[in-house]
């Protein structure tokens, strides 16, 4: 029985790319949708979050960051994703940090309506200020940019007051059944999170040594009640590339592997066998075709 006023809706969480957008909206759902690191665009498909209570359903939209520094396929595909994206979503929550306004924070900002009636403010970080007090001032600055329906600062990493941000989105959400099953907390298959556990690994592992032109695709999956066998692999643009992620004695693959299926198999919930090969493969991501093949539309 669907209680009378229910509210339900689909939310954007958008910002300049390595917010913590990403990391924001794992702490609302108390689940891992959305894969994290410190380089910017590791956030590359929309990603859906549901989260239901007994009064809403809330429906996140991870999106990648907006990028202004190349022009790739890759990136022209991110930056039509997050603007379809702003067109198709109840209620935009906008994130910055806790340290000011940047100039890619503008450019994401001139992407919204100014007559937008829907859009809430997060200040991300608020754990990292050494004075709360110095938040005022950048409060009554951004309302002096754009007209926020609400302004909340928060701090994804340490959960600090999210759940008044999740007040002030319900506020906005129309009133409608659920979309989803209470129990579904994503749209994504334990496939593609699959494949991005494992590129995040790569991600957070490497650091600077590789550039951002990785993709991985799952090649085999077998399962059952309580096995799970997967095959994937790592694509780079370059064959210098290869060297990098293979490491000496191929240490870097087999700790990336490792890492990658701790969290599958936590997961899924059961013993998981994971093997990871590497593939060049050059110009995927300014190569239409590529992305199409690779799951990036």
């Amino acid at each position: 029985m669907i209680k009378e006023g229910f509210r339900c809706g689909y939310i954007a969480v958008v910002g300049r790319p390595n917010v913590g957008k990403s990391t924001l909206i794992n702490t609302l759902i108390g689940e891992k949708v959305s894969i994290t690191s410190k380089k910017p665009q590791t956030t590359r498909n929309r990603v859906l979050g549901v989260v239901t209570n007994n009064n809403a359903q809330f429906v996140f939209v991870d999106t990648p960051g907006f990028q202004t520094k190349y022009g790739n396929a890759l990136i022209r595909g991110m930056n039509r994703s997050v603007r379809s994206t702003l067109s198709d979503t109840d209620v935009v929550v906008m994130l910055i940090e806790s340290n000011g306004w940047r100039a890619d924070d503008e450019k994401v900002l001139q992407l919204l309506d100014k007559n937008a009636k829907n859009v809430i403010l997060a200040i991300n970080k608020i754990d990292l200020l050494k004075q709360r007090d110095s938040l005022l001032p950048l409060m009554a600055q951004s309302m002096q940019k754009f007209p926020f329906a609400a302004i909340v600062p928060v701090s994804a990493e340490k959960s600090r007051q999210v759940d008044d941000l999740m007040s002030e989105i319900e506020k906005l959400l129309p009133e409608n059944p659920p979309f989803f099953d209470p129990d579904i907390y994503t749209d994504k298959s334990p496939r593609f999170l699959a494949a991005e556990i494992i590129r995040e690994k790569a991600f957070r592992l490497l650091g600077d040594e590789l550039p951002y032109g990785i993709a991985v695709t799952v090649d085999k999956w077998q399962e059952d009640e309580k096995h799970a066998e997967i095959i994937a692999t790592l694509i780079v643009e370059r064959e210098a590339h290869k060297g990098i992620v293979i490491g000496a004695q191929g240490e870097k693959l087999r700790e990336i592997s490792r890492l990658a299926r701790q969290d599958i198999a936590d997961m899924l919930g059961k013993s998981t066998y994971l093997e990871v090969w590497v593939r060049v493969r050059k110009g995927w991501n300014d190569d239409a075709r590529a992305l199409k093949s690779l799951g990036y539309e």
